[in-house]
């Protein structure tokens, strides 16, 4: 979150323009969950220490969640800030990926940044706990559309055809699906396997009961060609450092960043179109918008190589756009510029 957004046929009859939102969805009861047990839905087996550690932390959130929303909040922001203190690795990587983002601003306002982000990631655990413990669907009431008219024009572009969601870890990346979800939407989201099952597994429980269908990635093109040749959105997290064997080198922040290529051979394959959308949270640091942005016109030239390499490049440029408006909704401690064009130096330590 990996998401976002399909508009069903009734979809024309919800208010239209900026900002509008949603009232009187579906029930996510409706919502038509993973079909069948294909290999890209299949969950990995948890073994008896991981299953105990797994229920463990299920009663965990329950049991946090039963803690008032304003009470919440603020141990969210506290852990956050607690946290941007303590973790003197993640940090360093941060703050070496902002002095490449803005060479332009001080180490002191780089430093906000960071601090900013890290509190924006302690608001969106306390939101998470909220997600995967009591109440969660009153974080529905919290989420609204930015240009959900928008949805009906590209329905009405591509009738019968899939949709192509491009997003990143950003804002609160997890409530993006979630709330979507809640509001009646079906979404197939493209996830990463974790080392730590039982955690990967909690990951899966919170989504899975809002209503998101989770396609594990290395095994979910033939799950995503199919949802897609069903009409369905498949939402794809386009900010992570790629492995050497499945990237393409395009710029981000005008450095060369190993990005998947799977996104951009997708687009070949189905003929879906592409569309960016992010969660951004409101200034008031407890609300948000999904922001539906206009679709990505593709490059379909003789040379389908190029077209791959000039694809991906557009895709990688939409996070970057929507990253220099909010740098303090970013996930800047992943190693974005790990994997390296060979014969350039590392960027990290």
């Amino acid at each position: 979150m990996e998401t976002t957004i399909e508009p069903k046929p009734s979809a024309a009859s919800h208010p239209a323009g900026a900002g509008a939102e949603l009232k009187s969805q579906p029930s996510p009861r409706s919502l038509p969950h993973a079909r069948g047990d294909s290999p890209a839905r299949r969950k990995p087996q948890l073994d008896f220490k991981s299953r105990f550690i797994f229920y463990l932390m299920v009663g965990t959130l329950h049991a946090l969640s039963l803690i008032p929303d304003f009470i919440l909040y603020q141990l969210g922001t506290a852990c956050g800030f607690i946290a941007y203190l303590l973790d003197r690795r993640h940090v360093k990587i941060g703050m070496k990926n902002l002095e490449i983002a803005f060479p332009d601003r001080s180490e002191a306002e780089r430093r906000r940044i960071l601090r900013a982000s890290y509190v924006n990631l302690g608001r969106s655990g306390s939101e998470c706990v909220r997600l995967g413990g009591f109440f969660y669907k009153r974080l529905k009431k919290r989420v609204r559309y930015d240009r959900f008219w928008y949805w009906v024009e590209v329905q009405k572009k591509y009738p019968g055809r899939g949709l192509l969601i491009l997003t990143a870890h950003f804002g609160n990346f997890e409530l993006l699906p979630a709330a979507h979800a809640m509001y009646g939407y079906q979404i197939s989201l493209v996830h990463h396997t974790q080392r730590f099952l039982a955690g990967d597994a909690l990951i899966n429980f919170i989504r899975n009961r809002a209503g998101v269908d989770t396609l594990r990635k290395h095994s979910a093109a033939r799950a995503v060609l199919k949802a897609l040749r069903e009409g369905l959105l498949v939402g794809i997290p386009f900010d992570q450092n790629a492995k050497r064997s499945e990237a393409i080198f395009v710029p981000f922040f005008g450095e060369p960043a190993a990005t998947p290529s799977g996104l951009a051979r997708l687009v070949v394959l189905s003929g879906a179109p592409v569309v960016p959308v992010f969660i951004v949270r409101e200034a008031d640091g407890r609300h948000h918008r999904i922001e539906i942005q206009d679709e990505i016109e593709l490059q379909r030239s003789a040379d389908p190589e190029a077209d791959l390499v000039e694809n991906t490049r557009r895709f990688v440029k939409a996070v970057e756009d929507m990253v220099r408006r909010y740098p303090e909704q970013f996930l800047w401690t992943h190693r974005r510029f790990r994997t390296r064009p060979r014969g350039m130096r590392p960027i990290y330590d």
